[in-house]
Protein backbone atom coordinates (compact mmCIF):
# COMPACT_ATOMS: atom_id res chain seq x y z
CA UNK A 1 0.00 0.00 0.00
CA UNK A 2 1.75 2.96 -0.64
CA UNK A 3 2.50 5.50 1.55
CA UNK A 4 0.08 9.21 1.76
CA UNK A 5 2.31 12.16 1.87
CA UNK A 6 0.66 15.23 2.61
CA UNK A 7 1.47 18.39 0.34
CA UNK A 8 3.11 21.04 1.79
CA UNK A 9 1.61 23.54 3.79
CA UNK A 10 3.13 26.12 1.75
CA UNK A 11 0.55 28.73 3.22
CA UNK A 12 1.62 28.58 6.82
CA UNK A 13 5.21 29.29 5.35
CA UNK A 14 4.17 32.12 3.74
CA UNK A 15 2.13 33.51 6.59
CA UNK A 16 5.44 32.90 8.83
CA UNK A 17 7.13 35.32 6.51
CA UNK A 18 4.74 37.71 6.95
CA UNK A 19 4.69 37.57 10.89
CA UNK A 20 6.33 40.72 11.45
CA UNK A 21 3.54 42.75 9.74
CA UNK A 22 1.94 42.74 13.37
CA UNK A 23 4.93 44.14 14.96
CA UNK A 24 5.20 46.58 12.73
CA UNK A 25 1.81 48.21 12.96
CA UNK A 26 2.11 48.25 16.66
CA UNK A 27 5.23 49.59 16.53
CA UNK A 28 3.85 52.82 14.59
CA UNK A 29 0.68 52.90 15.98
CA UNK A 30 2.76 53.73 19.24
CA UNK A 31 5.16 55.74 17.17
CA UNK A 32 1.86 57.98 15.86
CA UNK A 33 0.42 58.35 19.53
CA UNK A 34 -2.56 56.66 17.90
CA UNK A 35 -3.56 55.11 21.40
CA UNK A 36 -2.60 58.70 23.21
CA UNK A 37 -5.19 60.99 20.79
CA UNK A 38 -7.92 58.42 21.37
CA UNK A 39 -7.17 58.76 25.27
CA UNK A 40 -10.75 57.75 27.10
CA UNK A 41 -13.39 58.56 24.99
CA UNK A 42 -14.21 58.27 20.45
CA UNK A 43 -12.80 60.41 18.21
CA UNK A 44 -13.55 61.11 14.39
CA UNK A 45 -10.71 60.44 12.05
CA UNK A 46 -10.02 64.07 11.33
CA UNK A 47 -9.27 65.11 14.89
CA UNK A 48 -6.71 61.77 14.69
CA UNK A 49 -5.60 62.98 11.80
CA UNK A 50 -5.07 66.19 13.12
CA UNK A 51 -3.54 64.97 16.79
CA UNK A 52 -1.07 62.45 14.74
CA UNK A 53 -0.30 64.55 11.56
CA UNK A 54 -0.82 61.89 9.11
CA UNK A 55 -3.09 61.71 5.97
CA UNK A 56 -6.33 61.16 6.93
CA UNK A 57 -6.82 58.91 3.94
CA UNK A 58 -3.31 56.37 4.92
CA UNK A 59 -4.90 56.93 8.44
CA UNK A 60 -8.13 55.61 7.75
CA UNK A 61 -6.40 52.66 5.83
CA UNK A 62 -4.12 52.19 9.26
CA UNK A 63 -7.08 52.26 11.66
CA UNK A 64 -8.85 49.61 10.11
CA UNK A 65 -6.25 47.53 10.36
CA UNK A 66 -5.34 48.47 14.08
CA UNK A 67 -9.43 47.32 14.55
CA UNK A 68 -8.97 44.11 12.62
CA UNK A 69 -6.16 43.19 15.55
CA UNK A 70 -8.43 44.56 18.23
CA UNK A 71 -6.63 47.14 19.11
CA UNK A 72 -9.36 49.97 18.42
CA UNK A 73 -12.91 49.87 17.69
CA UNK A 74 -15.09 51.85 14.56
CA UNK A 75 -17.69 52.64 16.25
CA UNK A 76 -19.63 54.07 13.26
CA UNK A 77 -17.54 54.84 9.94
CA UNK A 78 -15.06 57.03 10.70
CA UNK A 79 -15.47 57.41 14.26
CA UNK A 80 -12.67 55.05 16.59
CA UNK A 81 -12.35 54.29 20.00
CA UNK A 82 -9.77 52.13 22.03
CA UNK A 83 -10.34 49.31 23.46
CA UNK A 84 -9.24 47.74 26.89
CA UNK A 85 -6.86 45.64 24.53
CA UNK A 86 -5.21 48.61 22.84
CA UNK A 87 -5.10 50.63 26.22
CA UNK A 88 -1.40 49.82 27.04
CA UNK A 89 -0.58 51.15 24.10
CA UNK A 90 -0.43 54.76 25.79
CA UNK A 91 2.58 56.02 27.02
CA UNK A 92 1.13 56.96 30.34
CA UNK A 93 -0.80 54.08 30.89
CA UNK A 94 0.05 51.99 34.30
CA UNK A 95 0.95 49.17 32.80
CA UNK A 96 1.97 50.63 29.49
CA UNK A 97 3.99 48.40 27.05
CA UNK A 98 4.48 51.28 24.61
CA UNK A 99 8.27 51.03 25.17
CA UNK A 100 8.28 46.95 24.42
CA UNK A 101 6.74 47.58 20.76
CA UNK A 102 9.79 50.35 19.78
CA UNK A 103 12.29 48.06 21.46
CA UNK A 104 11.19 44.65 19.81
CA UNK A 105 9.55 45.91 16.40
CA UNK A 106 11.74 49.04 15.36
CA UNK A 107 15.15 48.89 17.16
CA UNK A 108 16.32 45.30 17.07
CA UNK A 109 14.81 44.95 13.77
CA UNK A 110 18.40 45.90 11.63
CA UNK A 111 20.11 43.35 13.97
CA UNK A 112 17.65 40.41 12.89
CA UNK A 113 18.18 41.49 9.48
CA UNK A 114 21.63 40.12 9.82
CA UNK A 115 21.19 37.00 10.94
CA UNK A 116 21.96 34.99 8.35
CA UNK A 117 25.72 36.74 8.55
CA UNK A 118 25.36 35.82 12.34
CA UNK A 119 25.15 31.88 11.52
CA UNK A 120 27.22 31.99 8.88
CA UNK A 121 30.17 33.97 11.30
CA UNK A 122 29.49 33.07 14.36
CA UNK A 123 31.24 34.59 17.54
CA UNK A 124 30.40 36.88 20.19
CA UNK A 125 29.85 40.33 18.18
CA UNK A 126 26.52 39.71 17.02
CA UNK A 127 25.76 41.71 14.03
CA UNK A 128 27.65 44.51 14.87
CA UNK A 129 30.25 43.23 12.13
CA UNK A 130 28.11 42.66 9.73
CA UNK A 131 26.66 46.00 9.70
CA UNK A 132 30.12 47.78 10.14
CA UNK A 133 31.57 46.00 7.00
CA UNK A 134 28.26 47.30 5.13
CA UNK A 135 28.71 50.97 6.47
CA UNK A 136 25.18 50.66 7.87
CA UNK A 137 24.40 52.39 11.10
CA UNK A 138 21.72 50.58 13.07
CA UNK A 139 18.63 52.58 14.66
CA UNK A 140 19.63 51.89 17.71
CA UNK A 141 22.83 53.21 17.34
CA UNK A 142 21.10 56.54 15.59
CA UNK A 143 18.02 56.51 18.10
CA UNK A 144 18.94 59.06 21.04
CA UNK A 145 16.33 57.51 23.22
CA UNK A 146 17.25 54.05 22.95
CA UNK A 147 18.93 53.19 25.89
CA UNK A 148 15.96 55.15 27.95
CA UNK A 149 13.90 52.89 25.53
CA UNK A 150 16.15 49.80 26.74
CA UNK A 151 15.78 50.53 30.36
CA UNK A 152 12.20 51.19 30.34
CA UNK A 153 11.30 47.93 28.67
CA UNK A 154 12.76 46.05 31.41
CA UNK A 155 11.70 48.09 34.11
CA UNK A 156 8.00 47.82 32.88
CA UNK A 157 8.04 44.02 35.23
CA UNK A 158 6.06 44.88 38.28
CA UNK A 159 6.52 43.12 41.93
CA UNK A 160 2.68 41.45 41.17
CA UNK A 161 4.04 39.92 38.14
CA UNK A 162 6.82 38.18 40.06
CA UNK A 163 5.24 36.71 42.78
CA UNK A 164 5.49 32.89 40.92
CA UNK A 165 8.74 33.11 41.04
CA UNK A 166 8.91 34.16 44.91
CA UNK A 167 6.61 31.66 45.80
CA UNK A 168 9.02 29.12 44.08
CA UNK A 169 12.09 29.67 46.56
CA UNK A 170 12.40 29.88 50.12
CA UNK A 171 13.92 33.88 50.26
CA UNK A 172 12.67 33.90 53.91
CA UNK A 173 16.15 32.15 54.54
CA UNK A 174 18.01 34.92 53.81
CA UNK A 175 19.06 37.94 55.42
CA UNK A 176 20.31 40.02 52.77
CA UNK A 177 19.54 39.60 48.94
CA UNK A 178 21.18 40.97 45.92
CA UNK A 179 19.33 41.37 42.81
CA UNK A 180 22.10 41.60 39.86
CA UNK A 181 20.77 43.61 36.67
CA UNK A 182 17.22 44.30 38.24
CA UNK A 183 16.71 46.96 36.49
CA UNK A 184 13.14 48.00 37.63
CA UNK A 185 12.93 46.50 41.19
CA UNK A 186 9.99 44.61 39.95
CA UNK A 187 11.66 41.32 41.13
CA UNK A 188 13.30 42.32 44.07
CA UNK A 189 10.36 44.32 45.59
CA UNK A 190 8.32 41.30 45.43
CA UNK A 191 10.72 39.55 47.57
CA UNK A 192 10.69 42.01 49.96
CA UNK A 193 7.40 42.81 50.16
CA UNK A 194 6.98 38.43 51.12
CA UNK A 195 9.63 38.90 53.41
CA UNK A 196 9.27 41.92 55.59
CA UNK A 197 13.04 40.77 57.15
CA UNK A 198 14.66 41.06 54.19
CA UNK A 199 17.14 43.70 53.08
CA UNK A 200 17.66 43.99 49.59
CA UNK A 201 20.83 45.40 47.45
CA UNK A 202 19.76 46.19 43.46
CA UNK A 203 22.24 46.44 41.29
CA UNK A 204 22.43 47.91 37.78
CA UNK A 205 23.49 50.70 35.45
CA UNK A 206 22.55 54.49 36.71
CA UNK A 207 19.21 54.99 34.75
CA UNK A 208 17.83 51.66 35.44
CA UNK A 209 18.51 52.42 39.04
CA UNK A 210 17.28 55.74 38.87
CA UNK A 211 14.29 54.94 37.40
CA UNK A 212 13.66 51.91 40.26
CA UNK A 213 14.06 54.71 43.23
CA UNK A 214 10.50 55.67 42.65
CA UNK A 215 8.46 52.55 42.36
CA UNK A 216 10.37 51.56 45.60
CA UNK A 217 9.64 54.82 47.57
CA UNK A 218 6.13 54.21 46.41
CA UNK A 219 6.07 50.32 47.70
CA UNK A 220 7.20 51.78 50.71
CA UNK A 221 10.38 49.37 50.34
CA UNK A 222 13.34 52.54 49.56
CA UNK A 223 14.08 52.32 53.26
CA UNK A 224 15.02 48.56 52.93
CA UNK A 225 16.86 48.73 49.59
CA UNK A 226 20.44 50.18 48.57
CA UNK A 227 20.82 51.18 44.76
CA UNK A 228 23.96 51.10 43.31
CA UNK A 229 24.64 51.88 40.20
CA UNK A 230 27.76 49.16 38.12
CA UNK A 231 28.93 47.02 36.16
CA UNK A 232 28.90 43.32 36.97
CA UNK A 233 31.48 42.39 34.19
CA UNK A 234 33.64 45.12 36.53
CA UNK A 235 32.52 43.71 40.18
CA UNK A 236 29.67 42.98 41.99
CA UNK A 237 29.31 44.08 45.61
CA UNK A 238 29.81 42.31 48.79
CA UNK A 239 27.18 41.53 51.85
CA UNK A 240 24.62 39.38 50.62
CA UNK A 241 23.80 35.97 51.14
CA UNK A 242 21.71 35.68 48.11
CA UNK A 243 23.22 37.16 44.75
CA UNK A 244 20.01 37.12 42.06
CA UNK A 245 20.24 37.41 38.56
CA UNK A 246 17.15 37.38 35.77
CA UNK A 247 17.54 37.56 32.47
CA UNK A 248 21.35 38.53 32.48
CA UNK A 249 23.77 35.90 31.53
CA UNK A 250 21.75 34.96 28.16
CA UNK A 251 22.92 38.44 27.00
CA UNK A 252 26.57 37.48 27.18
CA UNK A 253 28.96 34.94 25.44
CA UNK A 254 30.53 32.37 27.61
CA UNK A 255 33.48 34.13 28.49
CA UNK A 256 31.85 37.21 29.56
CA UNK A 257 28.89 35.69 31.23
CA UNK A 258 31.74 33.46 32.89
CA UNK A 259 33.54 37.08 34.32
CA UNK A 260 30.52 38.00 36.42
CA UNK A 261 29.76 34.98 37.67
CA UNK A 262 33.93 35.07 38.73
CA UNK A 263 32.69 38.31 40.49
CA UNK A 264 29.85 37.13 42.32
CA UNK A 265 32.08 33.91 43.39
CA UNK A 266 34.54 36.58 45.00
CA UNK A 267 32.02 38.92 46.47
CA UNK A 268 29.98 35.32 48.25
CA UNK A 269 31.01 33.77 51.83
CA UNK A 270 31.15 30.11 51.30
CA UNK A 271 27.57 29.77 52.48
CA UNK A 272 25.70 31.80 49.85
CA UNK A 273 23.36 31.24 47.23
CA UNK A 274 23.14 32.11 43.77
CA UNK A 275 20.17 32.39 41.70
CA UNK A 276 20.05 32.45 38.01
CA UNK A 277 16.77 32.63 36.34
CA UNK A 278 16.82 31.59 32.98
CA UNK A 279 15.59 29.86 29.84
CA UNK A 280 16.95 26.04 30.07
CA UNK A 281 17.01 24.59 27.03
CA UNK A 282 16.60 20.85 26.38
CA UNK A 283 19.62 18.77 24.89
CA UNK A 284 18.21 18.06 21.90
CA UNK A 285 14.76 19.65 20.08
CA UNK A 286 12.90 16.31 19.30
CA UNK A 287 9.26 18.76 19.43
CA UNK A 288 7.92 21.28 18.35
CA UNK A 289 6.06 23.88 20.86
CA UNK A 290 5.17 28.05 21.35
CA UNK A 291 6.55 27.88 24.49
CA UNK A 292 10.06 26.14 22.68
CA UNK A 293 9.91 28.54 20.23
CA UNK A 294 9.73 31.60 22.20
CA UNK A 295 13.16 30.00 24.22
CA UNK A 296 14.51 29.80 20.61
CA UNK A 297 13.48 32.37 19.64
CA UNK A 298 15.08 34.47 22.33
CA UNK A 299 18.35 32.14 22.13
CA UNK A 300 18.55 33.22 17.87
CA UNK A 301 17.74 37.53 19.35
CA UNK A 302 21.00 37.20 21.52
CA UNK A 303 22.87 35.36 18.81
CA UNK A 304 21.60 38.67 16.37
CA UNK A 305 21.97 41.79 19.09
CA UNK A 306 24.33 40.67 21.78
CA UNK A 307 26.04 37.71 20.82
CA UNK A 308 25.00 35.81 23.85
CA UNK A 309 23.11 32.72 23.96
CA UNK A 310 20.73 30.31 25.87
CA UNK A 311 22.21 27.22 27.30
CA UNK A 312 20.78 23.56 28.44
CA UNK A 313 21.18 22.12 31.86
CA UNK A 314 24.38 20.32 30.55
CA UNK A 315 25.73 24.12 29.17
CA UNK A 316 24.82 25.74 32.65
CA UNK A 317 26.42 23.22 35.35
CA UNK A 318 29.58 23.65 32.92
CA UNK A 319 29.48 27.14 33.13
CA UNK A 320 28.84 27.53 36.48
CA UNK A 321 31.41 24.87 37.38
CA UNK A 322 34.32 26.90 35.47
CA UNK A 323 33.39 29.82 38.35
CA UNK A 324 33.95 27.41 41.22
CA UNK A 325 29.98 26.81 41.59
CA UNK A 326 27.91 23.59 41.61
CA UNK A 327 24.59 23.68 40.26
CA UNK A 328 22.72 22.05 43.18
CA UNK A 329 18.92 22.27 41.36
CA UNK A 330 16.71 23.71 38.84
CA UNK A 331 13.18 25.11 40.17
CA UNK A 332 9.93 24.88 37.71
CA UNK A 333 8.21 28.00 37.56
CA UNK A 334 4.19 27.67 36.58
CA UNK A 335 3.18 28.94 33.63
CA UNK A 336 6.71 29.63 32.41
CA UNK A 337 9.99 28.62 30.40
CA UNK A 338 12.38 29.61 33.17
CA UNK A 339 13.97 27.91 35.73
CA UNK A 340 15.66 29.52 38.90
CA UNK A 341 19.15 27.82 38.76
CA UNK A 342 19.78 27.19 42.54
CA UNK A 343 23.98 26.78 42.80
CA UNK A 344 26.52 26.66 45.34
CA UNK A 345 29.72 27.93 46.18
CA UNK A 346 32.69 25.24 45.96
CA UNK A 347 36.58 24.62 45.74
Amino acid sequence: MPVRIDPPDRTSLVEMAQGYFRGKVLCAAVRLGVADALGNGAKSLDELASATASNPDSLSRFLRALASIGVVEELSPGRFVLTPFGRPLCRDAPDTVWASMVFWADLLADSWNYLADCVRAGGNSGATVAMEREGVKSRWSRNPDAKAIFHAVFAETKADDMAPYVAAHEFSRYQVVADLGGAGGGLLAAILKANPHIRGILVDRKEAVAGALPKLKAAGLADRCELLDGDLLESVPLGADAYLMKHVLHGYDDDRALRILQNCRAAMSANGRLLVIEAVLPEWINHSDRALERVLMSDLNMLAVTGGRERSQTEWASLLSSARFELRRLICIPDSTCRIIEAVPCD
